[in-house]
Order: C-alpha cells, then sequence, then structure tokens
C-alpha cells in the first residue's frame, strides 16, 4: 500500500521592504541596490511596485549581508559565492522531497542532487577558507617582519 503526501503546504509569508530591512538589519535602499545588481529579487510586486519578499528571499538577503560583513567579500565576490551555491537548486529539491508525490527511487535522487550540491558548497568552503588563510598568513608574517625592523632600529 503507497501512502500518499496528503500534507498541504503552508502559505509563504510574505514581507514589504520594510520589514525585510528591519528583520535583517539592512536598509531598504541596500535592498533595492542588491536587486539593482540582480544579486537579489523579490518574490512578487503588488500595486504601484510594492517589493514583497518571502523567507528564501530574506534568507539570500542575510546571506548576501553576512558575506560581506563577515567574510569581507565585495559585491561581485558575493555573486560568484551565489551563483556558486545554487540556493534555487537547493531550495527545490528541499521543496519536491518534502511536498512532492515522489517514489522513493525519486526521492533517493532527490538526496542524490542534494549531497552533490552540498558538495559543490563545501569545495566552494574549502578554497574560500584557503584564501582567507593564505591571507591571514601574509598579515602575520607581514607583523613579524614590521616588528623586526622596528627592533633593529633601536628600543
Amino acid at each position: 500500500m503507497m501512502v500518499r503526501n496528503t500534507a498541504t503546504r503552508p502559505a509563504p509569508v510574505v514581507l514589504r521592504i520594510g520589514e525585510v530591512a528591519k528583520l535583517t538589519g539592512l536598509t531598504t535602499r541596500t535592498l533595492r541596490y542588491w536587486e539593482e545588481l540582480g544579486l537579489i529579487s523579490p518574490s512578487s510586486y503588488r500595486g504601484r511596485g510594492e517589493r514583497l519578499y518571502t523567507q528564501p528571499d530574506m534568507a539570500r538577503a542575510i546571506r548576501i549581508r553576512d558575506l560581506q560583513e563577515l567574510l569581507g567579500f565585495s559585491l561581485a565576490e558575493v555573486r560568484v559565492v551565489l551563483d556558486t551555491e545554487d540556493i534555487d537548486v537547493l531550495d527545490q529539491l528541499r521543496s519536491e522531497y518534502r511536498w512532492g508525490d515522489a517514489s522513493p527511487p525519486r526521492r533517493r535522487e532527490l538526496v542524490d542532487e542534494a549531497i552533490e550540491a552540498n558538495d559543490r558548497l563545501l569545495e566552494r568552503l574549502e578554497d574560500t577558507l584557503a584564501r582567507i588563510g593564505a591571507f591571514r598568513n601574509e598579515r602575520a608574517a607581514k607583523a613579524v617582519r614590521l616588528r623586526e625592523l622596528r627592533d633593529e632600529l633601536g628600543q
């Protein structure tokens, strides 16, 4: 006997640009600018061009913010990371797995696809961490040389 997934999909939470700005600590101007650059896109618009964002849209905004603030990435670097991560693919896989009416073989395929996508993310992260580590080592070596120079110049 095959059991079907009869759960209904919850209605997505929709937020206005000001609400997203407040929840993420960003400004509406920043969100609009990122939209102009193609880094983020509202899920829909309401009358008079009011931007509407869903939870995944807000998660993407937080991701961009974190890449900039925590890792010091430029917007060009952020674009590369986002393109590599391809968040939409993971979201689609997750959605089809949870809410789709997939057979067990298809569910296994979905998990395999998610593993591949995650492995690509890990590879990108390892590369990023290696570059950050190399930069840190350069700065540490520079600090040692500067201190040695100071000591050579005398007290």
